[in-house]
């Protein structure tokens, strides 16, 4: 016969959970350390990539989606503070370059687990997510950002919060168009994070019709 196996009491696996965290903790820290200075690609500086950690922690965020991977700064960033709410990254590069330099460093840095890594065009991979997503963050083709979001209102869940880079410079007239029909939503709050000077617009989902349209600059 065999011995009766016991479950941990609560406090082991309390504190194991605890250990398991801070060791990520440490990595990530450190891998950012050593990459500090090297991120190009069109990945986000790293006061950007500080915003979008935080946002996720803030709202305790578990389902999303990054549009526009590059080699995985922002990615990193963003599935840092989702190892630690408990939830998963899709994130969509179009370049195998950039693509497969992503993986390698989410590999690396301990994130592979959190994260499915697309490789494709996200003007089809993107329509034909089914959601829901309770964030996503935009950092591809500025003049799309319009088009990325009407795809994804609807799988948006209320409180949930789309953001994307690069709204205050380099956005170009895309960004503008998509930057003034948020901030037209009665059911949207949107607000523009300055971060590294870029800018990081930030549009969360409101219950019902929202009240109002706003213009959270």
């Amino acid at each position: 016969m065999h011995p009766l196996k016991l479950a941990p009491p609560l406090c082991v696996l309390a504190t194991l959970a605890a250990a398991s965290d801070a060791d990520l903790d440490q990595r990530v820290q450190e891998f950012l350390w050593q990459k500090h200075g090297t991120w190009h690609e069109w990945n986000v500086p790293e006061q950007d990539g500080r915003i979008l950690h935080d946002l996720v922690l803030k709202h305790g965020f578990t389902r999303a989606l990054e549009i526009g991977t590059s080699t995985g700064h922002s990615g990193i960033w963003i599935a840092w503070a989702l190892a630690k709410t408990g939830g998963r990254l899709t994130t969509v590069e179009i370049d195998r370059e950039r693509h497969d330099t992503a993986v390698a460093n989410f590999r690396q840095v301990g994130l592979l687990d959190r994260i499915d890594a697309r490789l494709g065009d996200a003007h089809t991979i993107v329509p034909a997510l089914r959601g829901p997503f309770d964030f996503v963050f935009s950092d591809a083709d500025k003049d799309w950002y319009l088009r990325y979001f009407e795809d994804l209102e609807p799988k948006l869940t209320v409180g949930g919060c789309f953001a994307a880079h690069n709204v205050l410079r380099g956005g170009g007239s895309g960004a503008a168009e998509f930057v003034a029909h948020v901030e037209s939503l009665p059911n949207y709050r949107t607000t523009i994070e300055t971060g590294s000077g870029e800018g990081i617009s930030i549009s969360c989902k409101l219950g019902g019709d929202g009240g109002r349209p706003n213009a959270g600059r």
